[in-house]
């Protein structure tokens, strides 16, 4: 038995020549088999595989994601490229909004009469100040200020823009610590903030857009920067952009996607 999948870039962005992250997303029934979902996460070998099954109500699905060699806790590019193919798929799934639920909590995704994506998702707060760990600072080869700790990705605060675009991470060295993910920031030259994701233990290494570490980066600089509407860079080599507000306890992400390609994948 084959099924269909899309592949979406999220967050990509004419402005600044972004190619977003990809993410395929397939709809089904009912969720596959764990191993059968981890295979396909496998052969399709991108940073998401994202699987949707409809509750009851327009617009309301389960979600897990999958990337090519574990499970994903939370993802918010591939929230972001489920909402931009249900709400494109020709009226199959009508709905105002799309309530994605996972065991990590529920994204909602809407599409903006501007063709963009705005997905909502709890903000993920800081819990303490922690010591960088020298592997991290040897790794990732840049002045770094100040980490904290909270319990999806930490945070780490880098200097300058032009750091944060020299770094060449070292993921040999950077493995020789256990922590799994880490968003690294500083305060942008034409933007409010721009970032990069690690993380140095899985397939990936370094993410492409982040919704996830957006959800702790807009709360922090919302703070810092004593305001609510915010314009953020993923520099990455892909890159990603990202116009961030912070309202109603939640943490909103607006972005563009680009659709890349169809395609089929056996279940068997």
């Amino acid at each position: 038995m084959e099924i269909n999948y899309q592949i979406i870039s999220a967050f990509s962005s004419k402005e600044h020549n972004f190619k977003g992250n990809p993410a395929a997303v397939i709809i089904s029934d009912q969720f596959p088999e764990v191993e059968q979902m981890r295979r396909i996460a496998k052969e399709l070998q991108q940073p998401a595989t994202t699987f949707l099954v409809p509750e009851d109500g327009p617009g309301r699905f389960f979600v897990r994601w999958f990337a090519p060699d574990a499970e994903i806790g939370l993802c918010g590019h591939g929230s972001a490229a489920a909402t931009a193919y249900l709400a494109t798929a020709n009226g199959k799934y009508p709905a105002e909004s799309y309530e994605l639920n996972s065991p990590e909590g529920m994204i909602k995704g809407v599409l903006n009469p501007d063709q963009t994506i705005t997905l909502s998702l709890a903000p993920i707060e800081l819990a303490e100040e922690i010591e960088i760990p020298l592997a991290l600072r040897e790794g990732l080869g840049i002045p770094l200020q100040t980490m904290y700790k909270t319990h999806n990705k930490h945070l780490i605060i880098a200097d300058s823009q032009a750091d944060i675009q020299s770094i060449k991470p070292d993921y040999q060295r950077l493995r020789d610590s256990d922590l799994f993910g880490y968003a690294v920031t500083a305060k942008g030259d034409e933007v409010d903030f721009v970032s990069r994701t690690f993380v140095p233990h899985t397939w990936q290494k370094e993410d492409y857009a982040t919704g996830s570490s957006h959800a702790i980066l807009v709360p922090y600089w919302a703070k810092i920067l004593n305001k609510n509407h915010l314009q953020s860079l993923q520099l990455s080599e892909r890159g990603g952009a990202f116009d961030c507000r912070m309202g109603q306890g939640k943490v909103f992400l607006t972005g563009e996607y680009t659709p890349e390609r169809p395609g089929k994948v056996s279940l068997v």
